[in-house]
């Protein structure tokens, strides 16, 4: 499909799915009232919770000492596997309040430990920790379903739905002090699981790369990681979660870069679009050896450029051929969530190419749902129909038609927009 003709579909389809993210979004109001009210009629004070657990949380605030939770959905546990996040997510086309209700149904019932000696009164380190607290956590983590627990709890777990920019982490459901956990069934954890854990000589790295190449998506290899049940023997540690997310990313995109290193180049200018939860992605590939950068734009009014009269935001990273040797800071996860995407895709294709990600955060995006978002939006980037271009500077100039900024402020920006011959009329007509 030519890429004029393919820039006009795009933004038809665009008007429709803003349409319906409006009509869904302020249903989590009626849920934050209704979900306290049905709470606090079913957990007391030191009570004994029995629930489902589909997952796990570690945080990392005041790292390395970290609060560890058994994340349960009370009170719904008939839908608890629809409580972890996966790229089902996307498939059900989930909405920003729907991922809003789901986060703020689970109870966090959490217990503080210190990652570098992770044995909690007496119990066992993480790195052979199968009894107690972290041993039921671990458990949890590694279960490819979710798993039957009973939670006792000390205190009265906090209601807080208070949600700011400051929480990255996507929003919480109440927490409590937890005394104790244990297992009401047996978990059933994979075998390709079970090898990790068996092999006390084998790094973090490999253990990841090895459970992607058995099937195993990034959702599952995260939790598993953030538990401390990838590495080395006595080298296994608790990962914060956020942390885990982007550290899965990372591995499992370098080795399918490597995948690709001697593969051919695409032999055409492609531009893939797709847009969820107020998020536009536009993905160019250009013929060549492997390239990457992300281009961030964050509108006024957006939740990661709240004020609205700030004018649209820009941050961007790149890489060459070898990779990085250092973290992303500017554009954090959503760099390497978007990158996995891509490398997803040229390795599906045995190919190689230089690949620009421009992603316009519109103020439809009104609440943090996590990068998770970002990543099934790229991996879907390339189903259905693209467009094409002759040269890298028709598919910029066409991409940036639909952008709030000129392409004199993107080619200031991006590393490889920069490279692009200007006239005047590039720079006129828009934010600078």
């Amino acid at each position: 499909m030519r890429l004029d003709e393919y820039l006009e579909f795009e933004t038809n389809e665009r008007a429709e799915r803003r349409r319906l993210a409006r009509e869904k979004d302020y249903g989590i109001l009626d849920h934050l009232d209704s979900f306290e009210r049905r709470f606090e009629a079913e957990v007391s004070d030191d009570a004994v919770v029995g629930s489902v657990s589909p997952s796990i949380f570690v945080g990392r605030s005041d790292y390395p000492n970290v609060s560890t939770g058994l994340l349960s959905p009370v009170g719904r546990e008939e839908r608890a596997a629809s409580f972890r996040t996966s790229g089902a997510w996307y498939d059900e086309g989930v909405s920003i309040a729907d991922v809003f209700e789901r986060r703020t149904s689970l109870l966090n019932a959490n217990r503080g430990v210190d990652v570098n000696d992770a044995g909690i009164g007496g119990e066992p380190g993480v790195h052979d920790a199968w009894d107690g607290w972290l041993g039921v956590q671990r458990e949890v983590a590694i279960a490819d379903r979710p798993v039957d627990v009973e939670i006792g709890l000390d205190g009265t777990p906090d209601l807080d739905f208070e949600v700011g920019v400051e929480d990255v982490k996507t929003p919480t459901g109440p927490r409590a002090a937890a005394r104790d956990a244990s297992l009401g069934e047996n978990p059933h954890v994979p075998r390709p699981v079970k090898k990790t854990l068996e092999d006390d000589d084998w790094r973090a790295e490999g253990a990841m790369t090895y459970l992607y190449r058995r099937g195993f998506d990034v959702y599952a290899i995260n939790t598993i990681l953030s538990a401390g049940a990838l590495g080395r023997g006595e080298d296994r540690r608790l990962v914060p979660t956020r942390w885990s997310i982007t550290a899965v990313d990372d591995t499992v995109g370098t080795y399918l870069r490597g995948s690709i290193r001697d593969a051919p180049s695409i032999d055409r200018i492609e531009v893939h679009r797709n847009e969820y939860l107020g998020n536009a992605f536009w993905v160019v590939l250009v013929p060549g050896n492997w390239e990457y950068e992300l281009v961030e734009l964050k509108a006024p009014g957006s939740i990661w450029n709240p004020d609205p009269d700030a004018g649209v935001y820009l941050a961007a990273a790149s890489e060459g051929r070898e990779g990085r040797t250092g973290y992303v800071e500017e554009t954090a996860g959503a760099y390497y969530a978007a990158r996995l995407g891509v490398l997803e895709h040229l390795h599906e294709r045995g190919r190689q190419a230089k690949v620009l990600v421009c992603r316009h955060v519109s103020d439809d995006y009104w609440g943090p749902v996590g990068v998770w978002q970002v990543r099934e939006a790229v991996r879907n980037a390339f189903a259905g129909e693209h467009g094409t271009a002759e040269t890298f500077g028709e598919a910029v100039r066409g991409v940036t038609e639909h952008l709030p900024i000129s392409l004199g402020r993107l080619r200031r920006k991006s590393t490889m927009a920069a490279g692009l011959q200007a006239n005047l009329a590039d720079f006129a007509g828009r934010d600078e």
